[in-house]
């Protein structure tokens, strides 16, 4: 049980229902933020007779009070959230009895970092939420809020459950002394901002950069400044520490140091009434369990995560006019940004505007310049700021930081690295170029770059919105639409800017679309997903009515519109959802794609020129190339054993892809890999690059081979066979279809082309051989592992399934027949090579009759 914590209080950190003013927790008047001296204390005027004197005399000394002590030293303080004393070399908060149960939000960033370190300043460190309670009057105790199971306070539950979540006590201080007027508890807090702690700082382990630190250097650790204002309070220390591996400039020294800011945010009294989640909408959510004395079955619930909003008109929003927020969504731009890109990130901002007007709402979300203002700091917890940061990293990201009694997001700092330009420009060269001729140069002016800029600031500011990706947005758009001037203008290639759909690269030339056709924007999807989030609905008595009436509307709208469905992260077996796809089927995209890509090849040498004979450029997107050409052959083989996930209404939780879909994989991936694609090795450019054509080439058809017989796949595709259906694939269809691709006369128009041919033939023999016996490790799986593998999720097992065996066993039977008739007319290398590959069949057959 909590340590001198009231019931009551406990009770309404977790609550759902009840309405915490009852409890008639104390506010705090806040004062503006002052510093002044603080003086000694005056001296009482009264007049003394000699009796009293006498009596004084007699009587023995007083014991010196501590804290009358201590305010005689002189110092600064400062009044806001709690006061702050700084006397001689310590710090001291003034915790009044009003703000003891209150929770506090703790965010700690870097403000400074030495070169090389992997982290950047402005990047969190940690978060975690606490709160002062007094043990008695001398110890003040510091919890950290951990709860994630609630009851209701009049279930006899809630008594036992009150018992067993505990909130760890995180550190204890020492009551100096109190200042019985104004109620405030004074405590020297300054161990807890020097000393390492998972509160403040966690740097243990190297989990917060590149390098492994270790231990802290007290000497040369300091708290360099505490800033007071109303609601929080603002800790800067510089801290160093050994280095005890990494690559950081400073390695040689022996020291890292390191800048931070601590901001300790009062979160409100009152939480924001949870949305509980529905998996159909895709948000970042926490999650807990209820426990009530009704229930047969614990009930596990998840609360999304997003900010407050409210209309400052109630009426008019409840009549259906868009009205503006009490308080709405800001994010400066970090003064650190260069001038040209700040109106295109403040646009990508303000993009979202459109979702929040589906959820009622205008001038919900503002982009705003960092302004001239002493009192403001881009490292301060109140403020929601776009961090430019000098990296390499091609990337950004927007994380988010949320109460977590309720989900209400505090603020965000998304971190832009200033190299994800770079990304920008391989990206839209090697997907758009032959389309737009902006791409054909490896500088862009500003007005591209500009717009490149502003989509991935909407797609960060979608995550700090609390919206998470949604790889299964392009499947709804048809990839002859993408081809479709009118229509996908009209409408953008992809329904969610969560998606990970760059740009429309299925698109061709002569089609003559512009760029509101290329680049992704606010689709449907994100605005259906902001209002269901964002939209305010006063008419139910708590989170769990309102949970049940969105329940239906979703079921409704989903009914209408498939094309909103989510996805999720694209990382579980469904090919619908993939990450940088676009459009309906796989392998038509990817065709498109490839075509593209021929155009780009072709273009490459004049794009990328550079003077005096340098080919940087050229080797960094021939490059870009390849892994392009290669996501695209990823995107095919996901088809491949494939099943189909739902949450829409009506539909199959699972559904086996089509058998006609799986095939059609296996001929791309047949086509365009298993058939040396030589028009992604062109002389004129893998001579400059120092391209080793053969080995690129094999190692890629090793890669799809690996996958086209993999026993994942072959358990999958075999079980799945037994499901009833007319368009359902077989394995051994399955397997004479791979077969026609790589076993073919050695007559290549080169002696490479035949040389990776026969590199082709022995791997997929390996490949075989590996199924039929495979290594000892793979042996002690035992066959109720690999039922059980195969029953929780299918195919992740390395035993192939005993029947499946059977059909590998007869495909080696065809292999051998297949070497054999062509042995016969087969001359020199070739003829050697096929009695190598009947030599190895032999042995095959005899090592897997061979008792182990």
């Amino acid at each position: 049980m909590r340590n001198k914590k009231p019931l009551l209080l406990c009770i309404a950190t977790v609550a759902f229902s009840l309405n915490l003013q009852a409890f008639n927790l104390p506010s705090f008047t806040f004062q503006k933020d002052t510093s002044v001296v603080v003086k000694d204390s005056s001296k009482l005027d009264r007049k003394s007779s000699s009796k009293d004197k006498k009596a004084d005399a007699k009587k023995k000394p007083e014991k010196k009070n501590e804290y009358e002590e201590l305010l005689k030293k002189k110092g600064t303080m400062h009044k806001g959230l709690f006061t702050v004393r700084h006397i001689e070399d310590k710090w001291y908060f003034e915790v009044p009895d009003s703000l003891l149960g209150r929770y506090l939000l703790c965010v700690t960033r870097y403000t400074s970092v030495p070169q090389g370190f992997g982290k950047f300043s402005g990047e969190e460190v940690n978060e975690a939420t606490v709160y002062f309670e007094k043990r008695d009057y001398k110890t003040m105790l510091l919890r950290a809020y951990v709860l994630s199971q609630i009851a209701d306070e009049k279930d006899n539950i809630s008594k036992t459950l009150q018992a067993s979540t505990t909130d760890p006590i995180v550190a204890s201080f020492k009551i100096i002394g109190k200042n019985k007027d104004k109620h405030l508890n004074l405590i020297e807090v300054t161990g807890l901002f020097l000393k390492d702690n998972k509160l403040m700082t966690s740097i243990s382990g190297g989990r917060l950069g590149a390098p492994k630190l270790g231990a802290l250097s007290s000497d040369r650790t300091f708290i360099d400044t505490v800033k007071v204002f109303p609601i929080n309070i603002e800790v800067a220390t510089t801290r160093t520490y050994a280095i005890t591996s990494g690559r950081l400039a400073a390695a040689s020294t022996g020291s890292a140091t390191l800048g931070m800011n601590t901001s300790i945010v009062m979160l409100p009294v009152q939480p924001m009434r949870k949305r509980l989640w529905d998996k159909r909408v895709g948000y970042f959510v926490n999650n807990f369990t209820v426990f009530s004395d009704d229930q047969h079955k614990t009930e596990r619930e998840s609360f999304i995560a997003r900010y407050r909003l409210e209309p400052k008109d109630k009426q008019a929003y409840l009549k259906g006019k868009l009205v503006e927020p009490v308080k709405p969504i800001v994010y400066y731009i970090d003064p650190a940004t260069p001038k040209k890109w700040v109106p295109y990130l403040i646009q990508g901002i303000e993009d979202w505007n459109v979702a929040f007007e589906a959820a009622g709402f205008k001038n919900a979300i503002q982009g705003k310049e960092w302004p001239d203002d002493p009192d403001m700091s881009v490292d301060d917890a109140r403020y929601c700021v776009l961090r430019y940061l000098p990296s390499e990293t091609e990337n950004a990201y927007g994380p988010h930081v949320s109460d977590p009694r309720s989900g209400e997001i505090i603020e965000s700092h998304i971190c832009w690295y200033h190299n994800v330009m770079n990304l920008l420009t391989k990206w839209y060269m090697v997907q758009c170029g032959p389309l737009d001729k902006r791409a054909q140069t490896m500088k862009f002016d500003d007005k591209l770059m500009g717009e490149l800029i502003r989509f991935v600031s909407s797609h960060e500011v979608g995550h700090t919105l609390g919206l998470r990706h949604n790889m299964g947005a392009s499947y709804a758009t048809p990839v002859e639409k993408l081809r479709d001037k009118a229509w996908v203008e009209a409408h953008g290639h992809t329904v969610s800017i969560m998606d990970y759909a760059r740009f429309n690269y299925v698109a061709q030339p002569e089609d003559n679309i512009s760029e509101k056709g290329l680049f992704p924007r606010i689709g449907d999807y994100d605005k259906w997903a902001i209002k269901w989030g964002y939209q305010w609905r006063p008419e139910f008595k708590d989170e769990f009515e309102e949970k049940e009436a969105l329940m239906t509307e979703t079921t409704n709208v989903l009914k209408l519109h498939p094309e909103l469905w989510f996805s999720g992260e694209g990382r579980d077996e469904d090919p619908r959802s993939q990450t940088e796809s676009v459009g309906d089927d796989n392998m038509k995209a990817s065709t498109y794609g490839v075509k593209n890509l021929k155009r780009v090849i072709a273009g490459l040498p004049a794009w990328t020129k550079q003077d005096n004979y340098q080919y940087d450029d050229l080797a960094e997107m021939y490059t870009a190339v390849r892994d392009q050409f290669s996501r695209y052959t990823r995107h095919v083989q996901k088809n491949i054993g494939g099943h189909y996930l739902s949450n829409l209404p009506g539909k199959k939780p699972v559904e086996v892809a089509p058998a006609s879909k799986q095939l059609s994989a296996v001929s791309w991936v047949g086509t365009n890999v298993l058939e040396a694609p030589m028009w992604l090795y062109p002389k004129n450019i893998t001579e400059l690059v120092g391209m080793d054509v053969q080995k690129d080439i094999e190692g890629r058809q090793s890669t799809a081979l690996s996958a086209l017989l993999s026993v994942s796949v072959l358990n999958k595709i075999y079980n799945d066979s037994f499901t009833e259906g007319a368009d359902i694939l077989k394995l051994g269809t399955y397997l004479d279809t791979v077969f026609k691709y790589v076993w073919k006369p050695l007559n290549g128009k080169s002696e490479l082309q035949n040389k990776i041919r026969r590199t082709l033939e022995r791997n997929y023999l390996g490949r075989i051989n590996s199924i039929l016996n495979p290594e000892k490790k793979e042996e002690t799986k035992s066959a109720g592992n690999a039922l059980m593998q195969l029953l929780s999720g299918g195919g992740s097992s390395t035993a192939i399934s005993s029947d499946a065996t059977l059909y590998v066993l007869q495909h080696l039977d065809k292999i051998e027949s297949y070497c054999k008739s062509q042995s016969v007319s087969a001359t020199g290398i070739n003829k050697l090579h096929y009695g190598e590959l009947l030599q190895q069949i032999k042995l095959i057959r005899e090592r897997r009759t061979t008792v182990k």
